[in-house]
C-alpha cells in the first residue's frame, strides 16, 4: 500500500507462468506507487463512475510502481506500471492509463473497457487481453533472447510472408493485435499494434528466435 515502506525486490502476482514469476522477481523492481484513493471523490464530482475507478485502483494494487526491463518493442514500453485518472472516449468507452512511456512517443499505454493492455494511438489498439499477457509477453522475450542461437528480426511485407502453419499460439501472451508463435525449434513475436493503432505497415515488425531446444521453447 502506498504510504507504507516499499521493498524494491517485488513479488510476482499471482496467476502467472514460472517464467513470468522469475522475471518479475529477478529482473523487475517495485517503486512507491501513487495512491489513487485519494482522488476518489474528486474524481467522482468530475463525472467518472465509481466501477472505473476501481477498476483502476485494483490495477494499481495488483501492478502499480512496478519497474520492468524495457520491452523489445514500443521503445521499451511503460517506465513503470502505474494507473491514473480514467479517460472516457465515445467510441471506445473508459480506459486508464497502464504507466507513462519511456520516451516521447505518438501514443500511450492503456487498460482499455474490458481489462485489455493496449496502445491509444489514433485509435485504440489493444495488444493483449490483459496485463498478465503484457508481462508473459516480456518475460518470454527476455527468456527467447536469453537461449536463442539465433535472432532474426523482419519487417513490412515479410510479416505477412511468415509460414505458421507449423507453429501454434503462445496461450499465457493472451495475443490480440500482437501474438507469440511456438515451432519445433523457434519462437517468434509478432508486433503489429504500432501498425494498426497508427496506420502505419511500415512497423510492422516481428521477431524469430531460432535455435531452441526444449528449455528454451517452454522454459516455465
Amino acid at each position: 500500500m502506498a504510504g507504507h515502506p516499499v521493498s524494491p525486490v517485488p513479488v510476482a502476482p499471482a496467476g502467472l507462468s514460472r517464467r513470468a514469476q522469475r522475471f518479475i522477481e529477478t529482473e523487475g523492481i517495485r517503486v512507491r506507487q501513487q495512491d489513487i484513493r485519494r482522488h476518489h471523490n474528486a474524481w467522482i464530482e468530475h463525472g467518472i463512475p465509481a466501477a472505473e475507478i476501481e477498476r483502476a485502483t485494483a490495477f494499481q494494487d495488483r501492478w502499480g510502481g512496478l519497474a520492468l526491463p524495457p520491452a523489445s518493442f514500443y521503445e521499451g514500453g511503460p517506465r513503470i506500471l502505474d494507473a491514473d485518472c480514467p479517460e472516457e472516449t465515445p467510441a471506445e468507452g473508459w480506459s486508464f492509463s497502464a504507466g507513462d512511456c519511456r520516451v516521447s512517443m505518438a501514443y500511450s499505454f492503456m487498460i482499455g473497457p474490458d481489462g485489455a493492455f493496449g496502445i491509444d494511438a489514433y485509435r485504440w489498439t489493444p495488444l493483449h487481453a490483459s496485463t498478465e499477457g503484457w508481462v508473459e509477453s516480456l518475460a518470454l522475450a527476455a527468456h527467447a533472447r536469453r537461449w536463442a542461437t539465433t535472432v532474426t528480426r523482419v519487417t513490412r511485407n515479410a510479416v505477412d510472408a511468415l509460414d505458421l502453419r507449423e507453429f501454434e499460439p503462445v496461450p499465457e501472451v493472451q495475443g490480440v493485435t500482437d501474438s507469440w508463435w511456438r515451432g519445433k525449434d523457434s519462437l517468434i513475436a509478432v508486433y503489429r499494434g504500432e501498425a494498426v493503432g497508427l496506420g502505419a505497415p511500415q512497423c510492422l515488425e516481428a521477431h524469430i528466435y531460432g535455435g531452441l531446444d526444449e528449455w528454451g521453447l517452454h522454459g516455465g
